[in-house]
């Protein structure tokens, strides 16, 4: 399986999981997400994957900043509906983060390690995303202000799909795709004008 190399360059997002270390599925119930298992769930990498990773990290890193995050202790609430724009994938990807979802997640065992009714849609709150901690009510809002792409990228994208492209526009429109996600992921990472806190 190939892929582009920044995709092993992304900071990875580490949380504890009280259900795996229950079950013993990982040694402490320690679970580490890279970039590229995210883009494998989601089948592509895209900015909206990019911005969805990133949100949830810098999230996570806000709401606990002396600890690992608590997987299955977060509760994600969207401004929008989930069919409206992107929001459906954006969800999808943070749900494989933080295990958090609607009513398909797991029931639990004796009360403990619910997982379902922790996402939740068309919310009125300030941002766009808000991650609340379970344990003590913190929480944060968020925006994605995502870099925005090369003048040349839409064009190329219009003959891409139109069937119009030659192979050396399909490779540039390529390349310019996962440029502009690793210029969110790797140069913008830590840029406080990408991910907004409110």
């Amino acid at each position: 399986m190939k892929y582009p190399h920044f995709f092993n360059q992304v900071k990875t997002i580490k949380l504890k999981d009280e259900l795996s270390e229950f079950l013993g599925t990982f040694e402490n119930g320690e679970i580490e997400y890279t970039y590229t298992e995210i883009v494998k769930a989601a089948g592509h990498s895209c900015p909206t994957v990019a911005g969805a990773y990133l949100t949830c990290a810098k999230a996570l890193e806000k709401l606990y900043p002396d600890s690992l995050p608590i997987r299955g202790n977060i509760k994600v609430e969207f401004k929008n509906s989930v069919d409206e724009g992107v929001t459906g994938v954006i969800s999808n990807v943070i749900s494989n983060i933080t295990g958090a979802t609607q009513i398909s997640g797991f029931k639990g065992i004796a009360g403990k390690f619910i997982r379902h009714s922790l996402i939740d849609y068309g919310v009125g709150i300030n941002g766009e995303i808000r991650f609340t901690r379970i344990d003590n009510n913190a929480f944060v809002d968020v925006i994605y202000n995502p870099i925005p792409p090369k003048p040349e990228t839409q064009q190329l994208m219009q003959k891409n799909i139109s069937g119009q492209a030659n192979e050396e526009e399909k490779r540039e429109f390529r390349k310019l795709w996962q440029e502009r996600v690793e210029e969110i992921l790797i140069n913008n990472f830590d840029n406080p004008d990408v991910v907004i806190f409110l």
